[in-house]
């Protein structure tokens, strides 16, 4: 496995440390909705992973949670928030198990994580997008992902953002070869800071069962699901979510269940 990676990054505001994990639709850009709220309280931290945005995919293994950590030692961080989206989310669970001294406030939006069985309509989408791939048709798996991954309320500007973002990524991962990012352990007993689970519930059934899991699982978990929501609702309903986002790390109280319609 390769050494880690300086990720891409962006640095912006003062005041307690949040890093901000992208979905894997996407790159850091789909933070902009949320940055000028956040870096208002937070100095914030976005990145992109390997293979996403304007951090590159070498030929070799590595690990997300391994590039990240490397990151916020550079950035001489030690305590942090994080929020992350879709595989964000499970890179950031991944860091929490590793780290879980460093992080102090972990939010979770629609995470993926490998706690229950593939989904029918999980199974569908991949293997609609194989297919597609296999085909050479990178246009039409963008065009899967924007129609799959993002809701009713994204506007045409948001739609466009992810079809780049996505067709960004698949240009440098398809370049790249067979080269995959190798998990970190997850041991949710580990994740003892207070934590928000988000879901959308216009989300595929995988992601809709995995938040319900995660917010039993996990000691100091609340779980917010969002009946209007499909897989990214910070880009679906971008203010809502900026508070949404303040209001989790800054722990302030709320019911263990909610909905935010």
């Amino acid at each position: 496995m390769t050494p880690p990676l300086l990720l891409h990054h962006r640095v912006q505001g003062s005041g307690p440390a949040v890093l901000l994990l992208h979905a894997g639709v996407c790159d850091l850009r789909m933070w902009q909705p949320q940055w000028e709220a956040l870096t208002a309280a937070h100095r914030v931290i976005g990145c992109d992973l390997r293979g996403y945005g304007q951090t590159p995919l070498p030929h070799q293994d590595y690990s997300d949670a391994q590039d990240v950590l490397h990151l916020l030692d550079h950035l001489a961080v030690d305590e942090f928030a994080m929020v992350g989206a879709s595989y964000g989310g499970h890179v950031a669970l991944q860091v929490a198990t590793a780290a879980p001294g460093r992080v102090n406030r972990l939010v979770l939006l629609c995470a993926a994580a490998d706690l229950v069985q593939p989904t029918a309509d999980l199974e569908d989408f991949v293997a609609q997008e194989d297919a597609l791939l296999d085909a050479e048709d990178v246009t039409g798996a963008t065009e899967l992902n924007v129609r799959t991954w993002l809701g009713a309320d994204a506007d045409e500007a948001t739609v466009a953002l992810v079809r780049e973002m996505q067709r960004n990524a698949f240009a440098v991962q398809l370049a790249a070869g067979d080269v995959e990012s190798e998990d970190g352990e997850v041991d949710l007993t580990r994740i003892t800071m207070p934590t928000t689970v988000v879901s959308g519930l216009q989300d595929l059934d995988y992601f809709v069962s995995t938040a319900q899991e995660l917010a039993a699982s996990i000691p100091a978990a609340r779980l917010v699901e969002l009946d209007w929501a499909a897989h990214l609702p910070s880009l679906e309903r971008p203010e809502m979510m900026a508070r949404l986002l303040l209001d989790a790390l800054a722990e302030r109280p709320g019911p263990a269940q909610t909905d935010l319609s």
